[in-house]
């Protein structure tokens, strides 16, 4: 696993030291592009505070990512075993995905209030459609002769849901987990630019408003290593529950 992340960890590596050596080369100005350097000192100088803010969105993240998976299941399969069901219940899915959540975030936040449920809601509902979509791929793709061997034995259609088309799903599904897992990073930022006290998306706006660049890269630099943690922890779950799906998971659209 450790080979196979290698090549991944040097590219990332030769960025930031490119990065660096850019900034120092051309003299950018700190508060326009600050280099790796000044980002690394600027979170090191208030990591309590900054620690703080991360806690506030990992929470959120965390909320809305559960809530996504508590629902897109149930849901998928509900659409799965119908399609009189499908055509009523996706046209209002295709909707709510279409809202803009910036435009929706205010709207809920008057109208629950300025704490995290709002927050938690935004995160949600950006996270829950391609976990939705992949998991009813999934289901639907099911060869049929593993649904005509399941009536051949008599089950029913529940059975068949649970027993055939579920496990022959799991690679789709996780494939939308890892997808919804950093979509719910996006979802939780978007929410607090809207309305927070804390939170690094907060922190990212307080930062620019006082033209503390580098403290608002170093929130940024900390929200794109909590999605590929997320990203790398539903993969990890994967393998160890499901070792036998890892090696083939299918890429789901976003």
């Amino acid at each position: 696993m450790l080979r196979s992340a290698l090549p991944g960890l040097v590219t990332v590596v030769l960025f930031f030291v490119g990065w660096e050596g850019a900034v120092r080369g051309f003299g950018i100005r700190e508060f326009i592009l600050p280099a790796p350097s000044a980002i690394l000192n600027a979170a090191i100088a208030i990591w309590p505070t900054l620690l703080n803010h991360t806690l506030s969105t990992l929470t959120t993240v965390m909320l809305g990512f559960g809530a996504s998976v508590l629902v897109s299941l149930p849901l998928a399969m509900i659409i799965a075993a119908s399609p009189v069901i499908s055509a009523a219940i996706y046209p209002v899915l295709v909707i709510t995905q279409s809202i803009p959540k910036v435009a929706l975030a205010p709207i809920l936040i008057i109208a629950l209030g300025a704490n995290e449920v709002p927050r938690v809601i935004v995160t949600f509902l950006v996270a829950f459609f391609p976990l939705v979509v992949a998991a009813v791929a999934g289901l639907l793709a099911t060869p049929p002769e593993l649904i005509e061997l399941g009536r051949a034995c008599r089950a029913g259609r529940f059975q068949q849901m649970i027993r055939i088309r579920l496990p022959f799903a799991v690679p789709f599904v996780f494939g939308g987990l890892k997808v919804a897992a950093a979509l719910s990073v996006v979802g939780a930022v978007v929410a607090e630019f809207v309305g927070a006290d804390a939170g690094l998306g907060y922190l990212i706006q307080t930062s620019m408003a006082f033209f503390r660049t580098p403290l608002a890269f170093a929130a940024v630099v900390t929200l794109a290593i909590m999605g590929m943690v997320l990203f790398v922890v539903v993969g990890l779950v994967e393998r160890i529950l499901f070792p036998w799906s890892s090696s083939a998971t299918p890429v789901t659209p976003a």
